[in-house]
């Protein structure tokens, strides 16, 4: 699809040359989008017949903070004007604009590029927009997706106005995070402003509040104004053959991985079976496969091989796929059913595999701009030794280094060479790290690092990462809201002055008590960064409460509270203190989850009455945690995973009926001693 829509060109240049000779000479020095006190009206904001719905979303949005920032509601006019108005706002790109903007060029020619200009008389908000007008809509992984495109310039820019320009922030999902400047007047001076985001792939960051995967609301929206949501290049997280043996494995054995016991079995079962990946046939299987989906969503352009899960068992040990191996990579241990042994990693496999499909999907579909996505998971983590990725190969890094440190279960300095190492291999590479919750990301306890977060979206940036996928941010904003700020912010743009932008964020939010909040969130970004460095242990968050104690609480609760005093000195408006409310919220939450735990170390521990006095303790809390769902505001902590997963592996450790395992209650005592394991 171009990135212009089907506008009558010859048309709206004609009337627009005329208009614009007819037109006096301006005597505004700045453009006045509005100036109530001088009785001047908002200027309309013009949107091009036929835009998109996320397009046109964009310009509502727009039309509604300038009336909540000036008191009066812009016209939204989606037609060509008869006339030049003597002022305007354009939104989008439309045939006769280069009249309107002399000298301004509207050829964008990078995905996702935007473009926010004013001249003496005229703004415009454009970027690059495409779309498919067939096949706008799709079943997204629980929701279905409305108003799909492949890129959403356009919008990105409106949203990126309203912060730079206007100054509106979005703190948080809802009425409460969201901060509106007032102003009677709105004028600029001629300016232009162009970018195109480096990082293609943003939804994925937060993939819970991407397109389709859950029904829109505040959260959705959040994303969406904050740049992530709507971007151009759609990353999975997951595997790309997990239905493979349940389609094929009675007709095709030939396709999956032979063992070292000479069988097919799919070891270790399921949508975790392994490929011959030297076999013709599963090449031409998958290619088949692609060409469906294609058939019925051409605007699909991303399609993953990448092999399934349990990354350390049932590889093919074939001759030829053992020849694909490289004899001078590092070594692994791989598991096979009743066999262990140390073989090279798998990345030159692997690669020389995605290659093959890489090479096919250019020339079934030559032109069509294709790529194959392939992670760098578990045994080709470490960059191939000869083999180079094609130029259609995105690869996508698990490099679990975000929120880590070094140690046990962490490495982060390890996981940041291998990306390295990959950057140096790969034209495009994408980083797809798991989150874990090293400490207490999973829990929603205060786990934030802002500072991190900047230093790590820098370092990707610097090796052009052009795609994010994190598995998995949770979404408890009373907790971990900075932090999510932050990433989002850095997604679309990596050089983000992230120290000014959460300046910015606590002055915004809280006016006269910006300084107490700041130590706030800086307490517990110290407390966390201390503990991951200090607790060289994957099994630290059990003993938390050994780090996380009533005195640090006890700090926390303190500065909160010399937040409130400083807003009642200061006779500040009620949003503040509903905001230190907020944050309150997740205090108090963690309080209940560390005291929770702390039971839970007891009844882990003992016998007899001592157990049930403990269990009695927990179950109590999980009552005073079912109130606090009732009561505190909406998206303070994300109760529905709080609740429905009490016994995943994320929340195991906090309930009486799921406490931990031998092995790693024994592993999180010896953290707790300080006898990290190395």
């Amino acid at each position: 699809m171009p990135p212009r829509p089907s506008l009558p060109a010859s048309l709206c240049i004609a009337f627009l040359t005329l208009i614009l000779t007819l037109a006096p000479p301006s005597l505004w020095a700045d453009v006045v989008l509005v100036d109530t006190e001088a009785g001047v009206a908002p200027a309309p904001i013009y949107l091009y017949p036929g835009a998109p719905p996320r397009t046109r979303d964009a310009a509502v949005t727009l039309a509604d903070y300038l009336e909540k920032i000036c008191g009066a509601r812009p016209e939204l006019i989606e037609s060509a004007p008869t006339s030049l108005p003597e002022r305007a706002l354009w939104v989008g790109y439309q045939p006769g604009l280069e009249k309107v903007f002399p000298g301004l060029d509207f050829d964008f020619q990078f995905p996702e590029e935007t473009l926010i200009a004013a001249n003496e008389r005229y703004l415009v908000i454009a970027g690059r927009d495409r779309w498919d007008p067939d096949h706008m809509e799709a079943r997204g992984r629980l929701a279905d997706i409305t108003g799909r495109q492949q890129e959403y310039g356009t919008a990105n820019a409106v949203y990126t106005f309203l912060q730079d320009q206007l100054g509106v922030r979005w703190l948080w999902p809802g009425e409460k995070g969201e901060d509106v400047p007032e102003a009677r007047r709105l004028a600029f001076a001629p300016f232009e402003q162009r970018y195109h985001p480096q990082i293609r792939a943003r939804s994925g960051m937060l993939v819970r509040l991407s397109l389709g995967d859950t029904k829109e609301g505040p959260d959705e929206l959040w994303a969406r104004y904050q740049r992530v949501q709507l971007d151009s290049l759609e990353l999975d997280g997951g595997h790309g053959f997990g239905d493979w043996w349940d389609l094929y494995h009675e007709t095709h054995p030939d396709y999956f991985a032979l063992q070292p016991d000479g069988t097919r079995s799919g070891f270790p079962g399921g949508h975790n079976a392994k490929l011959c990946e030297t076999n013709p046939a599963v090449w031409e299987q998958w290619l088949e496969n692609v060409a469906e989906r294609r058939k019925a969503d051409p605007t699909l352009h991303v399609f993953n091989v990448s092999e399934n899960d349990s990354w350390a068992s049932g590889f093919c040990v074939c001759e030829k796929c053992q020849a694909w191996d490289n004899p001078d990579a590092e070594t692994g241990t791989f598991h096979w059913k009743g066999v262990t042994e140390d073989r090279p990693v798998l990345s030159d496999r692997q690669v020389t595999f995605a290659n093959h499909l890489a090479r096919m999907l250019k020339e079934r579909f030559p032109g069509q701009d294709l790529y194959v996505q392939l992670h760098a998971y578990g045994f080709s983590r470490p960059a191939p030794v000869a083999a180079v990725p094609d130029d259609n190969v995105i690869i996508s890094s698990v490099s679990n280094f975000h929120l880590r440190g070094d140690g046990v279960g962490d490495d982060r300095t390890l996981a940041m060479k291998q990306f390295g190492d990959w950057g140096e291999k790969a034209s495009l590479l994408a980083w797809r790290p798991n989150l874990g919750s090293a400490a207490g990301h999973g829990w929603g306890l205060p786990d934030v690092a802002m500072t991190q977060a900047a230093e790590d979206l820098r370092f990707v940036a610097d090796r052009h990462c052009m795609g994010l996928f994190f598995d998995m941010l949770w979404l408890h904003w009373s907790t971990q809201g900075p932090h999510y700020y932050a990433l989002a912010h850095l997604a679309w743009n990596p050089y983000t002055d992230v120290e000014a932008l959460m300046d910015d964020y606590y002055q915004r939010g809280f006016g006269p008590a910006a300084a107490e909040v700041k130590a706030y969130w800086r307490l517990w970004e110290k407390a966390r960064t201390d503990f991951v460095a200090e607790a060289r242990n994957r099994q630290r968050i059990y003993g938390s409460p050994q780090t996380y104690t009533p005195e640090l609480l006890g700090q926390a609760q303190a500065l909160l509270e010399a937040a409130n005093a400083k807003l009642d000195a200061a006779g500040a408006p009620p949003k503040y203190r509903d905001r230190v409310a907020f944050v309150q919220c997740g205090l108090d939450y963690s309080r209940m989850v560390l005291d929770t735990r702390r039971w839970m170390q007891t009844y882990e521990s003992s016998k007899g009455k001592e157990k049930q006095a403990a269990a009695a303790e927990v179950l109590a809390n999980w009552k005073m945690a079912a109130k606090m769902k009732a009561t505190f505001p909406e998206f303070a902590i994300n109760w529905v995973y709080v609740f429905n997963q009490p016994n995943s592996k994320r929340m195991l450790g906090l309930h009486p009926k799921y406490p931990l395992s031998g092995r790693t209650k024994r592993e999180s005592e010896e953290t707790v001693d300080g006898d990290g394991l190395e």
